[in-house]
């Protein structure tokens, strides 16, 4: 019994960092223009109740991705929010003001949620039902994704080309959970199979080019203006 627990333990941690490679980038995307000393703050406080919305999805992740339509509401969202990250760096005033913490920890959280519909399927299932496996690999995962998303802070800020990349696998993400959902999967693998590889690389392209844009409008009106305007 022992080593069964182990082995569901194993099985989980497995998942849940490779699952959420894509929620990293978006904790990363969410605070990488915050002061150097609000980042760590916004990453514990999004995190933490990225983590307590997690676990009680689990229990509601089966039923939910029944429902019709909640998977392409859910990738609708998500493209919102990648073009809001993108263009977040297009207003330096609202990255300064006080409530930009409290900005990053709402993208993180609600992102989190959405992206966390189909993956908690699977951590449900490879912890057979066991509450306490779920918790302890949560426990243990969760901090290898916070260190993560430190790691891509990083990195973007030194390869502003990260940002745009990491853009475009939000937006692959949300291309394949717009065509995962119960309503319109069966259609489309009957009319179009490839779909499930074209449509979400070209919407994560999509996204790309939509960033590159905005980049190259704010280098434009800093070149027009001579002010400094951030930009990926």
């Amino acid at each position: 019994m022992e080593s069964g627990f182990l082995l569901d333990l194993l099985k989980l941690i497995l998942i849940n960092i490779v699952l959420s490679g894509d929620n990293a980038v978006v904790i990363a995307l969410a605070c990488r223009n915050l002061p150097q000393q609000h980042q760590k703050k916004a990453i514990f406080w999004g995190s933490t109740g990225a983590i307590g919305l997690r676990i009680a999805l689990t229990f509601l992740a089966v039923w939910l991705l029944e429902i019709p339509f909640v998977q392409i509401a859910g990738g609708l969202l998500l493209l919102y929010i990648a073009y809001q990250l993108l263009r977040g760096e297009d207003d330096e005033e609202k990255l300064k003001s006080g409530s930009s913490i409290r900005d990053a920890i709402k993208t993180i959280i609600v992102a989190d949620l959405i992206m966390s519909l189909d993956n908690v399927v699977a951590v449900a299932g490879a912890a057979n039902g066991n509450l306490l496996v779920i918790l302890i690999g949560l426990a243990i995962s969760i901090p290898l994704i916070i260190w993560g998303s430190q790691l891509l802070m990083a990195l973007m800020q030194r390869f502003p080309i990260i940002v745009l990349l990491g853009a475009g696998l939000i937006g692959y993400t949300a291309g394949e959970m717009i065509l995962g959902d119960d309503a319109i999967e069966g259609f489309i693998d009957e009319v179009f199979p490839a779909a499930n590889y074209v449509v979400p690389a070209a919407v994560g392209v999509l996204v790309m080019l939509v960033g590159w844009r905005i980049s190259a409008n704010a280098k434009k009106k800093e070149s027009e203006h001579g002010t400094p305007v951030t930009s990926s």
